[in-house]
């Protein structure tokens, strides 16, 4: 059992978490009876704590809001796991809070316990991160905390947009979320004036105040909006599209395609359409070969041909066997190992369709 100064601060610690504790959760937590629990919360209260109590079958402790707030309290995973996060921030993970995550784990460092502080300089000595291959286009704080205070708020936002061609026009959306994928921050908003869904690239956003006035929320498309933004921004990189019908249900297929690389959509029990796309007709053909089913495709033109070329080639390349023999045959790579994660080049802004 704790003795009661570090009982009262492992209560603090859980009191922080922001939910309502029931006293009975408490009491299994600290190793120590009801009654127990109702006097430390009484020391903590006296303490100038704000802690709050319901009652009912939902009730419980909670702390509340006031003047004279705990300071952070943090468990070793916690401390461990914060640290890591301001580290990764520090190396340009939300480029313009470099600086800052560093004064701010310079702080952390200065007041962890010396095993803590092994275990972290352990982890910033013997680890490295790759490089990108290209700079991240900058993301300045400022305008992140506007989109997601808007997104938060629910009020209308106005901002100037730079294309792909670099036309500034002036949007007006309703924002719901900020995406980040790979060193990329997406908004996915509803575009007023377009009456669609839209997703744009934050780096390219220049936010206009005063926001508001506050809208209505809308069911957010496809209900997924990470994977929403991940077809989008693909899809809006290919250079070439396709729609394949694969002999084979929808599940078998979808099993073998990431939302990011392309939809199933089931024709009947046996057949589906696969929409998808890839920057050179070669890498498509070969995506297509490893679903490892049969499958039409009647566009883009330009792709039949390939495929009829492949076809061809392979054919050349094949000795006839004689019909005593049998061809071997191997376990096929499935389409799930196509990189869902490769960034693409330049995506603009896409639509909803």
């Amino acid at each position: 059992m704790l003795d009661t100064s570090a009982r009262l601060l492992r209560l603090l610690s859980l009191l922080q978490t922001p939910r309502v504790w029931p006293g009975s959760e408490l009491a299994e937590r600290l190793g120590v009876s009801g009654r127990t629990v109702r006097n430390d919360i009484d020391r903590l209260r006296e303490l100038g704590y704000p802690v709050d109590a319901t009652r009912g079958a939902a009730g419980g402790y909670r702390l509340g809001a006031g003047a004279a707030m705990p300071p952070l309290l943090l468990d070793d995973e916690e401390a461990v796991a914060v640290t890591i996060a301001l580290r990764t921030a520090a190396q340009g993970a939300v480029p313009g809070t470099e600086e800052t995550s560093l004064q701010a784990l310079a702080k952390l460092e200065q007041v962890l316990p010396s095993r803590l502080r092994r275990r972290v300089r352990a982890l910033q000595a013997f680890t490295m991160a790759v490089p990108a291959d290209r700079p991240a286009p900058t993301v300045s704080a400022d305008t992140l905390t506007t989109l997601v205070s808007a997104c938060r708020d629910r009020e209308r936002l106005r901002f100037d947009y730079l294309d792909h061609a670099g036309s500034s026009t002036r949007r007006v959306v309703e924002p719901y979320r900020a995406v980040n994928w790979g060193q990329r921050w997406y908004l996915v908003a509803w575009d007023v004036e377009r009456e669609d869904w839209r997703t744009f690239r934050i780096d390219r956003i220049q936010p206009r105040t005063p926001t508001g006035p506050r809208f209505t929320p809308r069911e957010p498309p496809g209900g997924d909006l990470t994977a929403y933004v991940s077809l989008r921004v693909s899809s809006a990189a290919w250079r070439h599209h396709a729609r394949v019908t694969v002999h084979a249900p929808a599940p078998a297929v979808i099993e073998q395609i990431n939302p990011a690389v392309g939809t199933v959509e089931a024709l009947d029990a046996d057949t589906c359409v696969l929409t998808t796309g890839a920057d050179t007709l070669q890498t498509l053909a070969a995506y297509l070969g490893m679903l490892d089913f049969d499958f039409d495709v009647t566009e883009p033109v330009e792709l039949v041909d390939h495929l009829r070329r492949l076809a061809d080639r392979y054919s050349r390349s094949t000795p006839p066997t004689r019909c005593d023999e049998k061809t071997p045959s191997g376990p096929s790579e499935p389409a799930s190992t196509r990189s869902a994660t490769a960034e693409p080049d330049d995506p603009n802004e896409t639509s909803h369709s």
